[in-house]
């Protein structure tokens, strides 16, 4: 090995997989840099009061025998398997996902439903080529009409842009193989042994939440020697001759510079490239410039009340709400509530840094939150006793016009260094899942051992493997 350790940048599922990878596999020194006092990143779970709350939903789905073997590895009892009940909330009602003909046909009545069909054969017989926008996809395969209800808001409300300016590439990741055809010919019992690829029925989830996996991978790694350094930000990546050599590391104590041998970087593809030591030259980073993010804000409410909805989580294509999601904690686990008494809930916002809704403050977001429950009917503002709100920044990579010309440019620069790697939804601006994201860290570290492997190629081909 090179004059220092494997280091990892940063302790979220990417990280840690190939922390675990190479603690496990080799007898390298590895240091895993997390500029968060929290392991976990995006999937790890908050505590308030006994309250357990997650940054979203986080579905432990997969078909990785690799990925399946390290979850059971870390908690071989620790898992329950759950239902998929998610819903779509839309003028008052709630309807199911996927979508059900005869559920559907009910919730918008006859005449609304003859119109979603008419749309939908329009689009088969005179589709929008080419293919551009997110609104062209979804349209071509369920026609406008479904598309305006059960896609548009939520997806504006995510993204923070039209459809027409969402590349068509998010909705050919994540609802790939889903069409209309298929949905309602399986909702009227024909073509039953021919399931929808993309959708699953139930998965598998930590009692204590997601943030209950990746404690435990980080607690395992450290048990074998590995280091793990929390509020330890990585500011700058310097390198000489295609080698990144060192790490100029922001502490509670002040910068200091760490020795690298390797290194595997799950912070945001533009960061790293932008905090390299010397620079790259100005078009590679106006590439970087050009990368978009949207955060997500969670308002987390307690309930003086046993339950509200049965469901998992919900969309909410309601416009008279701000919230786009609403997750129901406690029918993930009923562990990530200290008291079956009480339920809890998290109404998700979906904001740009500095824009005004991520500009207001938590007791704000509390009142935001507390009205948009009360606007949707499922709680009274008197049965929430608690609350807290967490904020994460750049949550959702946005491919939006140009993002993987984008994106190709900055790893043709990253290319050039010999021993760095990038890996997960953020190291490589990609919309991965959680297994996804994790195979990446684990190929990250292979690759940096000398296996022959593509970080890269994980989710590029094939059938995704949930939806949504």
């Amino acid at each position: 090995m090179a004059d220092g350790p494997y280091c990892v940048i940063g302790a979220g599922p990417a990280g840690l997989a190939a922390a675990h990878y190479l603690t496990k596999s080799t007898d390298c020194a590895t240091v895993v840099l997390e500029g968060d006092p929290q392991v976990g990143g995006l999937s790890r779970t908050v505590e308030h009061k006994g309250f357990r709350c997650d940054i979203g939903g986080h579905r432990f789905f997969t078909k990785s025998q690799e990925v399946e073997r390290l979850w059971r590895e870390v908690l071989p009892s620790d898992f329950l398997r759950r239902p998929r009940l998610s819903r779509i909330y839309y003028r008052g009602k709630f309807f199911n996902y996927p979508i059900r003909l005869g559920n559907a046909l009910a919730g918008l009545g006859p005449w609304e439903g003859l119109q979603v069909l008419a749309s939908f054969g329009k689009a088969r017989l005179s589709p929008t080529h080419p293919e551009l926008s997110f609104e062209d996809w979804v349209s071509n395969r369920f026609g406008y009409r479904l598309y305006s209800m059960f896609f548009r808001t939520y997806t504006e409300k995510l993204w923070g842009i039209r459809g027409t300016d969402l590349s068509a590439d998010w909705a050919a990741q994540r609802i790939r193989n889903l069409d209309l055809s298929r949905t309602l010919l399986n909702a009227m019992g024909i073509g039953r042994g021919k399931q929808v690829a993309s959708l699953i029925d139930e998965f598998d989830y930590p009692r204590l939440g997601p943030g209950q996996m990746y404690e435990g991978m980080a607690e395992q790694c450290v048990s074998r020697g590995g280091k793990l350094l929390l509020r330890h930000r990585v500011a700058g990546l310097r390198h000489e001759n295609g080698r990144v050599v060192a790490l100029e590391v922001d502490t509670p104590d002040g910068r200091l510079e760490l020795d690298a041998g390797k290194v595997v970087s799950t912070m945001p593809l533009n960061e790293v490239v932008q905090r390299m030591n010397p620079l790259p030259s100005p078009d590679v980073l106006e590439a970087a410039g050009g990368l978009t993010y949207r955060s997500i804000m969670t308002v987390n409410l307690m309930l003086d009340r046993a339950e509200t909805v049965p469901d998992t989580w919900v969309y909410l294509h309601a416009p008279e709400v701000l919230a786009g999601r609403l997750q129901l904690y406690k029918n993930w686990s009923p562990e990530m509530v200290p008291d079956p008494r009480f339920s809890s809930l998290g109404l998700e916002y979906f904001a740009t840094e500095g824009d005004s809704l991520w500009s207001n403050s938590d007791r704000s977001l509390l009142e935001i939150g507390k009205k948009d429950l009360s606007k949707l009917g499922l709680a009274k503002g008197s049965e929430v006793f608690d609350g807290f709100v967490t904020r994460y920044p750049k949550a959702y990579p946005v491919y939006n016009d140009g993002y993987q010309g984008r994106v190709d440019v900055l790893r043709s620069y990253l290319a050039q260094f010999s021993n760095l790697e990038c890996a997960g939804r953020y190291g490589q601006f990609r919309y991965n899942n959680m297994d996804h994201s994790i195979m990446t860290g684990m190929l990250a570290a292979r690759r940096l051992c000398g296996e022959q492997c593509d970080p890269w190629g994980v989710n590029s081909e094939g059938e995704y493997l949930e939806q949504r």
